[in-house]
Formats: structure tokens, sequence, C-alpha cells
């Protein structure tokens, strides 16, 4: 168990394309996608598709940040009555562009999002961990199960800890509310035994702070296989699918607030 191998993430981010265009075979693309309330199924596909087209050309022209400026993965309201024989191979070639680029080298000073964070471990996790996840915003929409490797869905908690969080917090204001106050909320992935599967959201200072084996009195804590914590976090699960103790209230409100 670890964060997952720089070509890991790369063909995680394919693969999981692969899974969600091979389950779109005549399937109705207007249909909504509940865990993106607006969205259809056909605007979820463009979103995808074009973050990963958006980071594809921002690394192959070496832009020195990821500019938001040449993303459309948020102007997807126009985008209706399209077919998974349209978007299906649209999607494919956006992910397999991503990953030629990705793997063509990446300089630190190329495509930064974060601040001391080495572009190719940033754009390769936060892709992989972009696709997985809205492929189960597909699936659950289509009423289809969904799995993910457990490997896969720790190195997503530990993005979501320790680099999503401050993000979130700095988009969030509503976050703010619940700092100060001397609240912890607790994670234990019930599929892993080993200390690293648990994890502290620390809210006691002026930040979040993702915190992983450090033992804390917390609020409250939840149980529950490693994918269902990152869905949980991602807003995507509700608590009660999970064991929850302490304060549950506190967790339903953070989760709200933190939703990204």
């Amino acid at each position: 168990m670890g964060m997952l191998s720089y070509q890991r993430r790369l063909t995680t981010a394919v693969e999981e394309t692969s899974l969600l265009v091979s389950a779109l075979d005549d399937v109705d693309l207007s249909v909504p996608v509940p865990t993106c309330p607006g969205w259809t199924l056909n605007q979820l596909l463009r979103h995808l598709g074009f973050a990963h087209r958006w980071i594809e050309q921002v690394v192959r022209e070496r832009h020195p940040t990821a500019d938001k400026s040449l993303s459309r993965a948020h102007s997807v309201d126009g985008f209706a009555g399209e077919s998974a024989a349209e978007l299906g191979p649209w999607l494919m070639e956006g992910v397999e562009l991503f990953e030629k680029a990705m793997l063509g080298g990446i300089p630190d000073d190329v495509a930064v999002f974060v601040p001391g964070e080495p572009s190719h471990r940033f754009w390769s996790r936060r892709m992989a961990h972009e696709t997985w996840v809205h492929r189960y915003d597909a699936f659950h929409a289509l009423g289809l199960p969904f799995e993910i490797d457990r490997d896969v869905a720790w190195d997503a908690m530990y993005e979501w800890m320790l680099i999503l969080l401050p993000i979130i917090h700095a988009r969030r204001p509503a976050l703010g509310s619940l700092l100060g106050q001397g609240h912890r909320l607790r994670f234990f992935a019930t599929d892993y035994t080993s200390a690293s599967s648990r994890w502290t959201v620390d809210l006691s200072g002026d930040v979040p702070m993702g915190r992983r084996d450090v033992e804390m009195r917390c609020s409250v804590y939840v149980r529950a296989p490693i994918a269902d914590l990152v869905l949980m976090l991602y807003g995507r699960r509700r608590p009660a699918k999970s064991e929850v103790t302490g304060d549950k209230q506190l967790l339903r409100e953070f989760i709200e607030a933190a939703r990204f």
C-alpha cells in the first residue's frame, strides 16, 4: 500500500476512461447525474474530456501555470443531444493525448497549480482521481455497479487529505465556520490493517489540516472501506453508508462545506 507510481496514475486515467466509455453503448446521455447536480451525463462526459485536454494543452505548450482560461471543463451547459458514438472516441482520444503529453516529461516550472508541488506528480494524480470519481458519477446515474482498486482509492485519500484540503479551504468560505472550535474528524479504512489506513482532519486551528497516522481525540469517527471514505469526502456517498460514531451533525456539515 502507498502512493501510486507516476506510470500507474497515468494508466489509471486511461483505463478508467476506457471503462466509462465501454458502459455507454445505447445509453441516453440526457439522463441527470445526481452526484453532479444540474448536469446530464452528456455534460459530465464533456467536462471530463475537456479536463484531460486542458492539461494536455498546458503541458504540451509549456505554459508556466495551468491557465484556467484555456479550460472548457466548466463550460458545458450548452452540450446536449450528443451520442455515445460521438463522445466515446473523443474521450479516449483526449485521455490518450494527455498520457502522451505527460510521458513527454514536465519541468517543475510548467503547468504549476500548487506552488512547491511538482507538476508531473500533481497532474498525474489529479487526472487519475478526477477520472475514476467521474466514472463513479456516471455509473451511479446509470444504476451500474462500481468498484475501484483500493490502492487507487488510497492514493486519492492521500491527495484529498494532504493536497486538496488546502485548496478546498481557499475556495469554500463555509469551511471557515467549522474552524477554531476544537473539532477533529477521524477516518478509518476498514479494508486495510496498517496504521497508514487512519486519517484525521484537524479543524482546531485557523486552517484545516489533514494528518496521517496521528492519534488525536476526535469529535467524530468514521469507519468504511477506503473507496467509500473517498467518495464520502467528495460528497458522493452519504455518511449513513458508513459506521459513524460521535458528532454526526459535524460530519454532515463538514462534508457539505468541503465538497470538491
